[in-house]
């Protein structure tokens, strides 16, 4: 499920990229939520509560979640399968927060990876996890972040402990293995060299390698036309063609949807598999004050209605969708 790369350009240029890949109709629709919308964790009686700082523009997962978006600071936020993940026997004694909210927690909350980090480093709260509706399989997921300067941070629980890869040169993420496990598979191929070999599969290591070389050999441009269509293409080597899944892997399964985020231009690029042209919302041209409400595009069965250009105009006033929440059973 899903490669994610970053691109650092001359002139302050950073754009994150990132593939959607899932075995079967995800239910994706892009949403607005304004400010000063009133959360909680979805977990019961003890329930971490926020009320959103900023303004984001979100894709969702089933309407139960939010998997990718940028909020108005040009935070970016992005969820990817992680099959190793082992989250904590939550005890209900720390405020809980429903993995299904993980990402929109992070756009709602904070404007840079390192605010985001410190609030993760205190451990005030914990994720927690469930079944995936209908999936009988538990969301297994990990989180990476990035913002306007260029910083990176990928954060995931693995043995029931929260890890966090907090550093500018953490561009690239797949699914599996866990993230100090692909570190080493950089090493490893950056002695190699992708002009000699690269490895073509569509397991996550092989597509954390590509994606890898592409982001680092892609041309350092001032056109951020240019720029743009550079981190589509990366990011296109490294999907999977629509209609291929190894079945009980989700990991491995047809690309669904690409977005790239322009952090410093504040655009928001969708591109569905389906659908012949790529769109966008121009984040600074939308309002996020609360009276503004929540907004939604309806992009259709597979993501298939076709949409072009900027889409802003196109929104449509919505009731926000219902965040899957966690039936409590402290242990």
């Amino acid at each position: 499920m899903c490669t994610r790369l970053v691109y650092l350009g001359p002139d302050d240029i950073v754009l994150t990229g990132r593939s959607m890949d899932w075995h079967g109709e995800i239910g994706t629709n892009i949403w607005v939520f304004p400010r000063g919308m009133d959360r909680t964790g979805k977990v019961g009686p003890n329930s971490l509560a926020w009320t959103a700082e900023y303004g984001s523009v979100v894709a969702s997962a089933y309407d139960i979640a939010t998997t990718d978006g940028m909020n108005e600071a040009g935070l970016v936020a992005n969820v990817l399968w992680l099959t190793e993940s082992d989250y904590p026997d939550w005890d209900g004694n720390r405020p809980g927060l429903s993995i299904s909210l993980w990402a929109q927690y992070v756009l709602d909350n904070f404007a840079t990876v390192a605010e985001a980090v410190e609030a993760h480093r205190n451990e005030e709260f914990v994720v927690v996890s469930d079944e995936i509706p209908d999936e009988g399989r538990l969301a297994t997921l990990h989180l990476s972040i990035s913002d306007a300067t260029g910083d990176s941070a990928v954060l995931e629980y693995v043995d029931g402990e929260l890890q966090i890869h907090h550093d500018r040169a953490y561009q690239v993420m797949t699914n599996s293995p866990p993230f100090d496990r692909q570190l080493a598979l950089e090493e490893y191929w950056s002695e190699i060299g992708g002009t000699v070999m690269l490895p073509g599969t569509n397991r996550p290591a092989d597509r954390f390698v590509r994606a890898s070389f592409y982001v680092d050999a892609l041309p350092q441009t001032r056109d951020r036309r240019t720029a743009t269509a550079g981190v589509f293409g990366a990011i296109r080597n490294v999907s999977v063609p629509y209609g291929i899944s190894t079945p009980d892997e989700p990991h491995i399964s047809s690309t669904r949807w690409r977005t790239v985020a322009d952090h410093r231009n504040r655009r928001y690029y969708f591109e569905s598999a389906l659908s012949p042209t790529v769109f966008w919302l121009d984040i600074e041209g939308i309002e996020f004050d609360a009276d503004a409400g929540v907004r939604s595009l309806s992009l259709g069965e597979n993501q298939a209605t076709v949409f072009a250009g900027d889409v802003v105009d196109e929104l449509a006033d919505r009731e926000p969708f219902e965040f899957l929440g966690v039936s409590p059973s402290p242990s």
